[in-house]
C-alpha cells in the first residue's frame, strides 16, 4: 500500500528533512512513526500523501507513483488516502455532521446522500448521539473523532495520522487509538505519527519505525537492519 524508496526531502532555508529512507507498510498492516520533534515524521506522511515531492527517491502509495503521477491527479490520491492532524481542523461554529458533511460534499457525494452518509460515519466512530452539537462544545477526544470521521469521507484504503494524540488527555488518547485498531482490523492500513513512548508500549504487537535527523534508525519489523543506537531500542 505505501512503499518508499531511498526518499530524501530538502528545504531551501531547512536544509536535509528526510535522509535516504526506505520502508513499505502493507495492506491491512498498523505501524506507529516515531521519533523527537523534527525527526521528519511530519514530512514522511506529507509526501505519502503527496502534498509534497520528494527531492530525490520514489514514493508509490495505492497504486500511485510519485515519478509518474501528474499534478491533475493528485487527487485520485487523497481519495484513497485519509488524513487526520494533531489541530483537528474542523470548521468551527459548525455541527459534528455539517463538518463531515462538508467533506462529502466537497469530494462529490450526490447531495441526497450526504447527510446519512454522514450519519453513519459518525456511528462508525461512536459520535452519533453528538451529531447536532456544535464542535466547539465537544471535548477533544470528541472533536477528534469527528476529524476521523471526516477523513473516512473517502473510504480511503490508508488512514495516515499525524500525532492525533498530542492535544488528548490519557482517556481519550485510548479511545482515539482503540478507534484506529478497530479501523486497521476491518483492513485499513493505518500510519500514525507520535512520539509517545508509553502509548507504543501498551500496543507492543504493532510495528514501529523510528526516524533521527532524518533517518531511518529502527524498524522493527526488520531489526536486524536497523542502527545501533535506535532510541526506541534503548528506551525498550
Amino acid at each position: 500500500m505505501i512503499e518508499l524508496t531511498r526518499v530524501s526531502k530538502e528545504y531551501p532555508r531547512r536544509g536535509a528533512a528526510l535522509r535516504d529512507i526506505s520502508f513499505q507498510v502493507g495492506k491491512g498492516e498498523f505501524a506507529f512513526l516515531t521519533g523527537h520533534s523534527g525527526s521528519g515524521k511530519s514530512t514522511t506522511l506529507r509526501l505519502i500523501h503527496m502534498s509534497e515531492k520528494p527531492s530525490r527517491g520514489r514514493i508509490r502509495v495505492a497504486g500511485y507513483d510519485s515519478e509518474r503521477i501528474s499534478p491533475r491527479e493528485i487527487w485520485k490520491v487523497r481519495r484513497r488516502v485519509g488524513f487526520v492532524f494533531q489541530d483537528f481542523r474542523l470548521l468551527p461554529g459548525r455541527t459534528a455532521l455539517e463538518n463531515v458533511a462538508f467533506a462529502l460534499e466537497v469530494t462529490g457525494t450526490p447531495g441526497k446522500l450526504i447527510v446519512p452518509k454522514a450519519q453513519r460515519l459518525l456511528s462508525q466512530v461512536g459520535l452519533a448521539p453528538k451529531a447536532g452539537a456544535l464542535v466547539n462544545e465537544l471535548s477533544g477526544g470528541e472533536q477528534q473523532r469527528v476529524a476521523v470521521a471526516r477523513a473516512l469521507a473517502n473510504e480511503p484504503v490508508i488512514l495516515l495520522a499525524d500525532e492525533p494524540t498530542g492535544n488528548l488527555d490519557e482517556r481519550a488518547t485510548k479511545g482515539i487509538v482503540d478507534l484506529f485498531f478497530q479501523l486497521n482490523a476491518m483492513g485499513m492500513a493505518v500510519l500514525m505519527a507520535t512520539h509517545d513512548l508509553e502509548l507504543m508500549r501498551r500496543r507492543s504487537h504493532a510495528r514501529v519505525l523510528e526516524l533521527d535527523e532524518g533517518r531511518l534508525v529502527f524498524d522493527s519489523a526488520n531489526p536486524d537492519d536497523s542502527g545501533p543506537d535506535s532510541p526506541t531500542g534503548r528506551a525498550s
